[in-house]
């Protein structure tokens, strides 16, 4: 997220106005704090398995902020369709895969199992249906002989860094065409 949030400087048609999480303790909300970005933490845990009462705590501060474009990364919350369809056009996700392979979680891993001989990531519009929304960007890394999960993934998180501004920067101009790294 912090990658996101640099890339939102100069001629950059976006601006942050809001960092949220459900972790308090998350490193990029303190990171963004620090960058003059208003934040939010919304822990889910008191909320149980009512995914609907914790998104009307989460939407008071995505309202008050009145975002445009909600960002998500590394949000680990599979959210309702009321929510997504709330945002729909208007929301964005990056995954670690090339998708439409791997949805969900483990992506490395079962990347290696399948012996692949490439893997990635994805930034895509949410839909209500998880990692399933149009594809807006990839970029891929080929996965090496000695790789393990930790290892694929940490490569794969560079070309995060890389995509994910690309495509806010297209998006918010209103460009949905996909693009490759």
């Amino acid at each position: 997220m912090v990658r996101l949030l640099e890339s939102m400087v100069g001629d950059h048609p976006a601006r942050a106005v809001l960092v949220a999480s459900n972790d308090a303790s998350a490193s990029g909300l303190q990171k963004a704090a620090r960058m003059g970005v208003p934040t939010a933490a919304i822990d889910h845990r008191p909320f149980g398995r009512d995914r609907a009462a914790f998104e009307a705590e989460l939407l008071e501060p995505i309202l008050a902020a009145q975002p445009d474009i909600l960002c998500l990364a590394g949000f680990m919350r599979v959210l309702t369709p009321d929510f997504v369809n709330r945002f729909s056009g208007r929301m964005l996700n990056i995954h670690p895969s090339l998708l439409p392979k791997y949805p969900g979680l483990h992506t490395h891993a079962r990347a290696l199992a399948a012996h692949d001989a490439e893997a990635g990531c994805t930034v895509h519009e949410v839909t209500p249906v998880l990692d399933d929304g149009p594809i807006l960007g990839q970029a891929r890394v080929p996965v090496l002989p000695d790789d393990t999960a930790e290892t694929l993934a940490a490569r794969v998180l560079t070309m995060e860094h890389r995509l994910y501004p690309a495509v806010l920067r297209r998006f918010a101009q209103g460009d949905r065409s996909r693009i490759s790294l």
